[in-house]
């Protein structure tokens, strides 16, 4: 493991990554605004547990055969691309909802619960489905482990869950701001707008994605 000055600078680095704006800050901060600070950290804590997938992964070698497989990285990225271009396109053609009455709380409560894992599960697939992120842990990981030392995979490994445990707070961070924004009036007249733009995002995003090359292409 690093020694303390640079496991602290581990640290800093993580939560300067997890500040810049992104396909997975843009679902958090979107579902907050739409829904709430509890959807928000929801599809958070979706993104993070799609995190773990790619740490175990790249431990064991998966994330290897991605930097270095042509073909894998290509399936996983248009996977991932055709899904945020998915949310996107659900985004775009969304219509406006009228603020629910309060008599309605009750009977809408079964179908709130199944849109949070909804959320969760979409946070997932967004994480899990972009090879950019396993590339990600591939490269910055491995720049605090010792080449010299013995088990690096359980180094990684090790370090992979700090850096998303790491990233916890500021997905909350994240949620609650947007939160926040919700309860103000204006946020909330131009939600179908908001919509509308997160929509093009994602699918930006989608499209980049699709026209990122595999490593070591030029």
């Amino acid at each position: 493991m690093p020694d303390l000055p640079h496991l602290l600078a581990f640290i800093a680095a993580g939560w300067l990554l997890n500040l810049t704006p992104g396909p997975d800050v843009l679902y958090i901060v979107t579902n907050s605004l739409r829904a709430g600070v509890r959807a928000g950290i929801v599809g958070g804590l979706g993104i993070l547990s799609g995190c773990f997938v790619h740490v175990f992964a790249a431990a064991v070698g998966v994330g290897t055969l991605l930097a270095t497989s042509a073909a894998a990285f290509t399936v996983l990225k248009y996977a991932g691309a055709a899904y945020l271009v998915y949310i996107g396109l659900r985004m775009l053609l969304s219509r406006a909802q009228p603020s629910a009455d309060m008599g309605l709380a009750a009977a809408a409560e079964g179908a709130a619960e199944r849109s949070l894992r909804q959320i969760f599960l979409g946070g997932f697939w967004t994480n899990v489905l972009n090879p950019k992120v396993a590339l990600f842990f591939l490269a910055f990981v491995p720049q605090f482990i010792a080449p010299d030392a013995e088990h690096k995979s359980l180094y990684f490994a090790l370090l992979g869950v700090l850096f998303i445990f790491n990233s916890a707070p500021v997905v909350m961070g994240w949620a609650a701001a947007a939160g926040w924004m919700a309860r103000r009036g204006a946020v909330r007249k131009g939600m179908h707008w908001l919509d509308r733009t997160a929509g093009v995002l994602f699918i930006g995003f989608g499209l980049r994605l699709a026209f990122t090359d595999a490593p070591g292409r030029h």
